[in-house]
């Protein structure tokens, strides 16, 4: 461990409450004594009131003062950690094993009754993802770190009815998370224009010798969204009501899309704004898992166009 781990560490063990003596400190560290020495001596002149005893039953230990107040999180923020964790690791958090070594760090110096708080918090909270492709977590590691120092990068590309891959430099500004997938945004030299990439559909990628600074406030997420959402500045906007049962609609709300565009809704009815091309497109196969639990009641586009959809599914299944 560097030199701040291990003078962190030491701080730790001595916020367990327990007296410990240099020789104690240095086989847990697994450093030399001389070497703790040196960290105490460090951390009393950064203003940590270590008391130093001498003598039998001697050892270093805090003031109670200094035990009881956070060392840094409170039981809440442990626990708000310890979940959090949870979280990015079902994601595919590329930087699993850091996160993994942090938690253990909180988990091995903290008290007893902080550690047993975690671990009741710990249990029973769970979270489910598709498994994550862990394939995909050195690409992702390059990717964030490029995103972090700035560093145009050579990606090959597979896009979706390629027949083969495509080399093309990037200058990442930032990666998303969106409906279990991982998408890197940023500034495509081949295209000229800022676009998104399916991280999954990134075969290799290599930094190169160029650098790059991303535009002032620009936000990845923002950008991302853009381009899923109607806008209503370049497109016009068709206003489409629903109804239905209170619980269909309220689930339907809830979807990335619907919600976004949600203009006004009660228990049994919801309106939106969205614009013709979604209508004729994904809209209707959005709406058909609901079956007769909603209605749609205008405009007459989408009821035309779910009937459509529904005639050519059917016809599709009774197909011999």
């Amino acid at each position: 461990m560097s030199k701040a781990d291990n003078m962190l560490s030491i701080l730790w063990l001595l916020k367990t409450g327990r007296r410990m003596t240099a020789k104690q400190l240095a086989d847990t560290l697994e450093i030399h004594v001389r070497t703790v020495y040196r960290y105490i001596d460090a951390l009393c002149a950064s203003g940590v009131p270590i008391i130093a005893d001498s003598g039998h039953n001697g050892g270093y230990t805090l003031p109670d003062h200094f035990i009881e107040a956070p060392l840094f999180f409170d039981l809440d923020e442990q626990k708000a950690l310890i979940h959090a964790a949870i979280f990015a690791k079902e994601a595919g958090y590329p930087f699993g094993e850091a996160l993994d070594s942090a938690v253990s760090k909180l988990k091995l110096y903290t008290n007893q009754e902080q550690l047993h708080h975690i671990q009741r918090n710990e249990r029973g909270f769970d979270v489910i993802h598709p498994p994550p492709n862990p394939a995909l977590e050195s690409i992702l590691q390059e990717l964030q770190r490029s995103v972090a120092d700035g560093n145009t990068l050579s990606m090959a590309y597979q896009k979706g009815r390629d027949p083969s891959p495509q080399v093309r430099d990037v200058d990442p500004y930032g990666l998303v998370y969106w409906k279990n997938k991982w998408y890197v945004v940023g500034y495509c030299h081949l295209r000229c224009e800022i676009r998104s990439f399916r991280v999954d559909r990134i075969q290799h990628v290599s930094r190169t010798d160029a650098s790059f600074q991303p535009p002032e406030e620009f936000s990845a997420r923002q950008f991302f969204m853009q381009n899923l959402l109607p806008d209503a500045e370049k497109k016009k906007l068709v206003s489409v009501r629903i109804e239905g049962n209170p619980h269909a609609i309220r689930d339907l709300c809830e979807h990335w899309l619907f919600g976004y565009t949600l203009v006004e809704r009660s228990e049994g009815e919801a309106r939106f704004q969205l614009d013709e091309q979604s209508l004729w497109g994904y809209v209707p196969y959005f709406l058909l898992p609901y079956g007769r639990a909603i209605q749609v009641l205008e405009p007459k586009l989408l009821r035309d166009r779910m009937v459509g959809v529904a005639k050519a599914l059917l016809a599709h299944y009774e197909t011999e």
